[in-house]
C-alpha cells in the first residue's frame, strides 16, 4: 500500500509539473508582446514610366556658421566645426566627402545673414561672432576672412565637392519693430566676394540668397515683392560677373520654410531669374522633445513630413517656371537636434523616408543639416567618424538612380518602400524600411511594364510577375540580387554604429571609409526585412520600360 501511494503521489506531481510548464508557456506566448513575429507583404513597382527625376547628385549636406558658443537647452553641440574653424586637414572629413564624387555642400545657416566678406574691395579686419542674446539671432555680426575662403576652396577642390554658397540677404536693410526687414538688398559686398571667387578660379555651383527670411521668417522676414526684386538683382549680378563663362552658377532662393501663397508669388515674380527654389524641413519639432524617437517611429508623423513636397511640386508645375524644387536644409528636429536620436541609427528611418518622398515629387536635390555640427551631423562633431546616416546617404547616392518609380507596399503600415532605376548599372534598386521592432517581414515583388526573356528563346512577353529576370548567360543561370541590410549595433536603435549585412561599418586607422559590399540572394526568393532594419535591394536582372 505504501509503494502504491508513493507511485500515485509521484504521478500526481508529474501531472502538476507539466501543467505548470504548459501554463507558463501559454502565458509567455500571450503576454510577451515583444516576441518576434513574421508577416508577409508585397512590393509593387509600376515600371511603365518614371514618375519623377532627381539630379544625379541628389544628396547634399550643409556646413554652418555656428560658433562653439551656440547652445540649445543647455547643450553646446557645435564644437569647432563651423565654416570658420572646421579642421580642413582632417583625413576622415576629406575621405567622407570624396566618397560621394561629388557631394553637394550648401554653406549657410542662420548666421549667414550676419556675415561680412573680407575681400580686396573690403580689406577691413574681420570680427568674430560674439554671443549677445539681445541682438538678432543671438550673435553679433561676423566676418569671413579672405584667407579662410581660400582655405575652404582648396578643400572643396581637393574633395570634389559642389558648392552652394548662402549670401547675406540683410545687407542694406533696416529691421523694423514688427520684425520685418525693409529696403532693397545692398549687393556690394556680395559682388566683391563673387568677383574675387571668379578671379581665383574657384568653382561655385550656385549662389543662394538668404536663410529663413521668407514668409514671416525666423527672427525676421522680408516681403515677397522685395525678396523677388533682390533675387533678380542677384541673378543679374551673376550673369554680369560670369559673362565670360559658358556654364554659370545657379541663382537659388529663398531658403525658407514653405508657405504656399508666398512661394507661389515668389516664383511668379522671379520668373526667368531663379534656377532652384529651396525650402527647409524641421517637421519633428524641437530637439528638446523627450518623445522625439517615438515621433520618428510613428508612421503617420513620418509621412506627414512629406506634405510640402506635392504642394510645391504642384506650384512649380503650374507656374511655367524653369526653376526646380530643392530641399535646401533639413535636420528634422530644430535647435541642433537631439543626441543619441538624430545622430543615431533610428534617424535613418526619418532621413531615408524623407529622401524617398522628396524624390517621388520631383525634388532635384536634398540638403541634410548637417555634414558635421550639432546633434544631427552625418559625421561625429568630435571624432569626425561617420554616423549611421552617413552610410545611409552614401548607399542612396551610389545605388538609387535619377528616375523614380511609383512604388507601394501592402501587408503592414510599418514598411516604407521606394524604387528607382539603378544608378550606373542596369536594373532597379529598392529601398525598404521596417519601422517595426518586433516583426520580420517576408516581401515578394511585383512589377508592371516588364519584359522577360524566357531561357534561350527570343520571345518577349509584357506581363506582371513577381520577378522579371534577364539571364546573364546562355545557360540561363538563376539570377541573383544584391542586398544591403542596415541594422543597429546590438539591436539598439540609439546606437551610433551601424551594421551592414551584420558587419560594423567603421573607418580604419588611415581614416578610409569602409567598402560597402552586398550580400547575394536568389531573385526568385522573397526579401527578408528584419525588425528595425533598412534594406537596399539591387536587381540588376530586371528590365522595365521606365528604365529603358
Amino acid at each position: 500500500m505504501l509503494s502504491v501511494d508513493a507511485s500515485e503521489m509521484g504521478y500526481s506531481f508529474l501531472q502538476k509539473g507539466w501543467c505548470i510548464v504548459v501554463c507558463l508557456l501559454c502565458f509567455s506566448l500571450i503576454c510577451d508582446v515583444n516576441a518576434d513575429v513574421t508577416v508577409e507583404g508585397r512590393v509593387f513597382v509600376d515600371g511603365r514610366s518614371p514618375i519623377a527625376k532627381t539630379d544625379k547628385d541628389f544628396i547634399c549636406a550643409t556646413l554652418d556658421w555656428w560658433p562653439p558658443e551656440k547652445c540649445d537647452y543647455g547643450t553646446c553641440s557645435w564644437g569647432h566645426v563651423s565654416l570658420l574653424n572646421l579642421d580642413l586637414k582632417n583625413v576622415v572629413l576629406l575621405n567622407a566627402v570624396r566618397a560621394f564624387s561629388p557631394l553637394k555642400i550648401r554653406l549657410g545657416g542662420t548666421l549667414q545673414d550676419k556675415v561680412i566678406y573680407q575681400t580686396e574691395d573690403n580689406p577691413k579686419p574681420c570680427n568674430s561672432f560674439t554671443k549677445n542674446p539681445s541682438v538678432l539671432f543671438g550673435f553679433t555680426e561676423g566676418c569671413l576672412p579672405s584667407a579662410r575662403w581660400d582655405e575652404l576652396n582648396s578643400f572643396f577642390n581637393q574633395s570634389g565637392a559642389l558648392i552652394i554658397f548662402g549670401l547675406n540677404a540683410l545687407n542694406g536693410k533696416s529691421i523694423q519693430r514688427d520684425n520685418t526687414a525693409t529696403g532693397p538688398w545692398d549687393p556690394t559686398n556680395a559682388a566683391s566676394l563673387i568677383r574675387y571667387t571668379v578671379k581665383k578660379g574657384y568653382d561655385i555651383f550656385g549662389w543662394e540668397l538668404g536663410n529663413e527670411l521668407s514668409g514671416s521668417g525666423v527672427g525676421v522676414g522680408i516681403s515677397v515683392d522685395q525678396y523677388a526684386a533682390d533675387t533678380v538683382v542677384l541673378y543679374n549680378l551673376i550673369q554680369d560677373i560670369y559673362k565670360e563663362t559658358s556654364l554659370k552658377p545657379l541663382t537659388i532662393g529663398p531658403g525658407g520654410f514653405f508657405d504656399a501663397g508666398w512661394f507661389q508669388q515668389y516664383i511668379a515674380k522671379t520668373n526667368g531669374s531663379l534656377n532652384a527654389i529651396t525650402h527647409h524641413i524641421y517637421n519633428l519639432g524641437p530637439g528638446s522633445d523627450k518623445h522625439l524617437m517615438d515621433r520618428i517611429l510613428n508612421p503617420s508623423i513620418l509621412d506627414s513630413g512629406g506634405d510640402d513636397f506635392p504642394r510645391l511640386q504642384s506650384i512649380v508645375n503650374s507656374s511655367g517656371t524653369s526653376a526646380v524644387a530643392w530641399v535646401g536644409e533639413s535636420g528634422g528636429a530644430y535647435n541642433s537636434g537631439r543626441d543619441k536620436v538624430t545622430n543615431a541609427f533610428v534617424f535613418s528611418f526619418w532621413y531615408l523616408n524623407q529622401l524617398g518622398m522628396a524624390s517621388a515629387h520631383d525634388t532635384k536635390t536634398y540638403c541634410r543639416q548637417s555634414l558635421i555640427g550639432g546633434n544631427y551631423g552625418l559625421l561625429n562633431t568630435t571624432t569626425f567618424n561617420p554616423n549611421p546616416d552617413y552610410y545611409s546617404a552614401l548607399l542612396w547616392h551610389r545605388l538609387m538612380g535619377r528616375y523614380v518609380l511609383s512604388t507601394n507596399f501592402t501587408g503592414t503600415n510599418m514598411i516604407r518602400a521606394y524604387a528607382h532605376c539603378s544608378k550606373q548599372s542596369r536594373g532597379v534598386t529598392l529601398l525598404l524600411i521596417n519601422l517595426d521592432g518586433n516583426t520580420t517581414v517576408q516581401a515578394e515583388l511585383n512589377f508592371s511594364g516588364t519584359s522577360m526573356q524566357v531561357h534561350r528563346r527570343h520571345r518577349h512577353h509584357k506581363h506582371r510577375s513577381k520577378v522579371t529576370l534577364l539571364p546573364h548567360d546562355k545557360q540561363a543561370s538563376v539570377a541573383k540580387r544584391e542586398e544591403y541590410h542596415l541594422t543597429p549595433m546590438d539591436g539598439n536603435i540609439q546606437s551610433q554604429t551601424v551594421l551592414l549585412n551584420g558587419k560594423a561599418l567603421t573607418v580604419d586607422s588611415s581614416g578610409a571609409i569602409p567598402a560597402m559590399e552586398p550580400a547575394f540572394f536568389n531573385s526568385s526568393e522573397p526579401m527578408t526585412l528584419a525588425p528595425y532594419s533598412i534594406v537596399f535591394v539591387h536587381l540588376p536582372s530586371v528590365a522595365i520600360q521606365a528604365c529603358g
